[in-house]
């Protein structure tokens, strides 16, 4: 029998169980598939075939298909941008800074985990999880409003020490603990739910055999639950470096300024600036722009989903 025939054979039966699935029990779940399938195929993997502009001269009145090829001319345009080295600083700088309180949402879901009272567990956690709901423009200006060197709530309470007012937001210095801070208050009691979910699947015979052992809190903590979510972790770490180049340009424009932008200009905000906000919007720029960055992360991903496989066994692929 020939391989082809064997291929065939395999096919036939996969489609006929295929069918038999789709008419059973389980029809309603491929049902239900089809929804987030079409949505992720729709915005996500049909907008691919417009990233070819990147290495065109994208013109409107010849759309992307008639538009001339340049090769990677745009992307020697962002290499040789004089602030290139400015703009992949900030980036690096603001991802790296926010990878470093990456743990806090598991710290905060370990001491959820050990609160006793019920009563005051569910107020803390919906304290924390609230801040996650605020939008982002709403966000910014609260900062700014604390901020404020003039009647801003954190100048008038230093004020009442003697403390001399600032304004925060023109001082470079302050702009990346100022924007990692205020999204760690923002996002860490949302991003502490998943934790709470895996130290609940923890078996807690393990924890009732630490306690008969004699194992105090900080034991059980080291010895039973980092271990038990160290698998979610290494897995939302991975996808985190997956996005060390990646910099949403809302928060960082929306407390941008002229005094604070050489720290605060990073790859989103000036292929946003280039592409979108200047009078003559540059597409194949910014799209070439959006590409880079897209493959740095990619490589990164790789990268780091090979040593977490490595070091602990978990992995996305």
């Amino acid at each position: 029998m020939s391989v082809k025939t064997i291929q065939g054979a395999k096919t036939k039966s996969y489609l006929s169980r295929l069918k038999k699935d789709m008419f059973s029990v389980n029809g309603a779940l491929y049902l239900m598939i089809l929804v987030p399938m079409a949505i992720l195929i729709i915005f996500h993997y049909v907008p691919m075939w417009g990233v070819q502009i990147a290495f065109k001269d994208f013109r409107a009145s010849l759309g992307i298909t008639e538009s001339p090829w340049v090769g990677l001319k745009h992307f020697k345009k962002f290499f040789s941008y004089y602030r290139f080295g400015d703009v992949m600083r900030n980036t690096l700088m603001i991802n790296l800074y926010d990878l470093a309180t990456f743990p806090l949402s598991l710290v905060l879901a370990i001491l959820f985990n050990y609160i006793g009272a019920q009563k005051y567990k569910r107020f803390v956690q919906t304290v924390s999880y609230a801040p996650h709901f605020i939008s982002t423009v709403v966000m910014c200006s609260m900062i700014l409003q604390f901020l404020s060197a003039r009647g801003g709530l954190i100048n008038a309470f230093l004020g009442v020490f003697g403390v001399p007012a600032v304004n925060y937001m023109a001082k470079p210095q302050y702009f990346y603990t100022i924007y990692i801070w205020s999204g760690v208050w923002q996002g860490i009691g949302y991003s502490s739910i998943i934790y709470i979910a895996a130290l609940a699947g923890i078996s807690p015979e393990l924890h009732e055999a630490a306690i008969v052992d004699g194992a105090n809190i900080w034991q059980r903590i080291w010895h039973i639950d980092i271990p038990g979510v160290l698998p979610t972790f290494c897995i939302l770490l991975i996808m985190r470096c997956g996005s060390l180049l990646s910099v949403g340009y809302e928060k960082v424009l929306l407390l941008q300024n002229n005094l604070n932008s050489t720290v605060s200009e990073v790859i989103s905000t000036y292929s946003y600036k280039v592409g979108l906000a200047s009078s003559s919007p540059q597409y194949s720029y910014s799209s070439a722009i959006g590409l880079f960055t897209s493959l740095i992360n990619m490589i990164m991903l790789i990268i780091v989903n090979k040593i977490s496989d490595r070091l602990s066994g978990s992995s996305l692929f």
